[in-house]
């Protein structure tokens, strides 16, 4: 069974607290990415995705004003590179959320990894059986 770190999205896109929705839309458009982590001085405290972008549209908030702390579901679960798929598909139905930041061994964020990837990633394997 293939791990996180197989189909994970390395060096994921790091933003601050402190930084708009606005700024942070246009991250993510650029790279495609549905969701990033928030770091604060080098440390993981919290993961902004496409929902809580929409949950903040849907606030009628000026994405020129609002920032990440604001929106951002903090202390996010994590897992390790060396995590299943199989596992990790759980965490995330079981928690009801579709991306999952990958940390290493001292805590620092390395990747993030989707559900479609990690689902994929198990059809995969359970195809090769």
């Amino acid at each position: 069974m293939p791990h996180l770190a197989d189909v994970m999205r390395s060096e994921p896109i790091e933003v601050a607290p402190e930084d708009t929705l606005g700024e942070v839309a246009e991250r993510m458009s650029e790279a495609n990415v549905g969701a990033v982590i928030v770091m604060d001085y080098g440390r993981l405290i919290g993961i902004l995705t496409e929902r809580d972008m929409l949950k903040a549209m849907a606030a009628r908030v000026h994405t020129s004003e609002a920032r990440v702390r604001q929106w951002m579901t903090g202390d996010p679960i994590t897992a390790s590179g060396e995590t299943d798929v199989e596992d990790a598909a759980r965490i995330m139905l079981e928690n009801g959320f579709r991306h999952l930041p990958v940390v290493d061994d001292g805590g620092r964020a390395v990747g993030i990894a989707s559900l479609r990837r990690v689902v994929g990633a198990t059809r995969a394997a359970a195809d090769r059986v």
